[in-house]
């Protein structure tokens, strides 16, 4: 399933593969109506044939139970303040990244209960109708900040925080966090694979491996992550990232013999196609492949064996052969541990499925969402009040409004993430963290994918040298909270 660039092209964002297609790349895409009118459309507004028309009920029941128990006490509309952190990094992990960000921002504008939806709630008797009259009108009319997407957090960054009224804030908990935790787990496991490239091609093939509207997001969270294009046309469409592909061993099984397969496919695809040649026997296949497209073949793709081994001898066949430009590109279920291990290998690229869909043991980030402050009553001038869950077992939390900045040393080295609910020290006002993304209801910072991807490229290379370690230890920064 792989489209590589020539052998020696740098990797870089918006480049288009050879062998496999490349989605619009820009956040806006210009359609000409019926009438002649120019349409200037985000790229997410296209929609896909299996979007749903509102997002109101991804979400817990107990959030519309809370909800009516509150309008009921008078408490609905006191001023509050939630966020979105973890307690904890997955096991091992030293950071973790931000992700899903620009799908929240769509999701908390698609918060909308029709008439579909608010007859569905009456049906089934989930809430009262006073409860539903609220619904019928809501509109999220609060404030978000947040790390902006692409950043990394640490335990107890406060990753999201929404303000807003109680009514409108609770309900927002479990799509929001559905989003980060999903799409910040696919996202951490793709850094650590980008990490462990070291600048070789990425490719993300996970589709099969998951659910098909989960593998979208997961490939958006892998582009952020580091990879540099997706197997999957959803995303492509959907995201505008790039797309490659070719052919699987079914391709070669059809034909009559190997150099059939590999005849029509570089006579459809052209002689910078990637062919498959592990189907039956490499090295027949390896010299096969050069005698059918020449040393101007564009990659070949090992699917099995010893990686290691095979890499090496496929190299040393293809620069007998001529073909010194031609690529080489791994799959087999690979995780970063796999990567690392094949960094002495001649491999340009890597395709990743599984392991990478499902966070590479880690698909979920743990995070939370809760209230950390509120009003002593519905009036808009009443006070905030810090709150904060206290409890054994290691669930508590810290109340308050919080601000977020990231401490350097005198290298200019990421040393501390400090967090706090008071005055911003004067030294760390400049390295705060956290950005205004919805102001009174409305949308205010929406960026191009490449700028999140950049971002975590910089992010990540402003951390300890060790945060690229893939062995187990902590968090590479300390949570420091003041």
């Amino acid at each position: 399933m792989s489209g590589v660039l020539p052998r020696g092209t740098p990797l870089t964002p918006g480049g288009g593969p050879v062998g496999g297609t490349t989605a619009p790349r820009g956040e806006i895409v210009t359609l000409t109506s019926k009438g002649g009118s120019i349409l200037h459309m985000n790229t997410p507004d296209l929609g896909l044939p299996v979007d749903v028309p509102s997002t109101a009920l991804f979400t817990d029941q107990y959030e519309l139970t809370m909800l009516q128990a509150a309008l009921r006490a008078g408490t609905a509309e006191r001023h509050s303040v939630f966020e979105a952190f973890t307690r904890r990094l997955p096991e091992g992990r030293r950071y973790g990244v931000v992700a899903g960000t620009g799908r929240v921002l769509d999701a908390v504008e698609n918060f909308r209960f029709d008439p579909g939806v608010l007859g569905f709630l009456r049906e089934q008797r989930i809430v009262d109708e006073r409860t539903l009259d609220w619904l019928a009108d809501y509109r999220f009319t609060g404030d978000i900040w947040g790390y902006p997407e692409g950043e990394v957090y640490f335990p107890g960054s406060p990753i999201l925080r929404v303000e807003g009224s109680f009514a409108e804030c609770v309900l927002l908990e479990t799509v929001i966090l559905s989003i980060l935790n999903h799409d910040s787990a696919i996202a951490a496991a793709a850094s650590r694979m980008s990490a462990a490239a070291g600048g070789r091609g990425l490719i993300e093939m996970g589709a099969r491996r998951t659910h098909e509207l989960a593998a979208v997001a997961a490939s958006r969270a892998a582009y952020v992550g580091g990879f540099d294009s997706t197997s999957d046309l959803a995303a492509g469409f959907r995201y505008g990232i790039p797309t490659v592909g070719t052919s699987a061993h079914a391709f070669t099984l059809l034909h009559d013999s190997e150099r059939d397969a590999f005849r029509a496919q570089v006579d459809s695809l052209g002689r910078g196609t990637t062919l498959l040649v592990d189907t039956y026997d490499v090295a027949e296949a390896v010299r096969t492949a050069v005698e059918v497209a020449g040393p101007e073949l564009g990659a070949v793709r090992i699917d099995s064996g010893d990686l290691l081994l095979v890499a090496h001898r496929v190299r040393q066949q293809l620069d007998d052969l001529g073909a010194v430009d031609t690529r080489i590109v791994v799959t087999s279920d690979l995780d970063e541990y796999a990567i690392a291990s094949l960094a002495a290998a001649p491999v340009d690229a890597y395709g990743v499925g599984t392991q990478l869909v499902t966070g590479s043991g880690h698909p979920t980030c743990s995070m939370v969402y809760k209230i950390v402050a509120r009003a002593q009553s519905a009036d808009a001038a009443a006070p905030l009040q810090p709150v904060a869950k206290k409890s054994t077992g290691g669930k508590t939390s810290v109340g308050g409004r919080k601000w977020a900045a990231r401490r350097l040393d005198a290298e200019g080295v990421a040393e501390a993430e400090v967090v706090g609910t008071g005055p911003v020290p004067q030294e760390l006002a400049g390295r705060q963290l956290l950005v205004q993304l919805v102001k009174g209801g409305e949308v205010v910072s929406r960026e191009s994918l490449d700028a999140v991807r950049e971002r975590h490229i910089a992010a990540r290379a402003g951390l300890p040298m060790s945060a690229m370690q893939l062995s187990r230890g902590e968090p590479v920064l300390p949570t420091e909270f003041v």
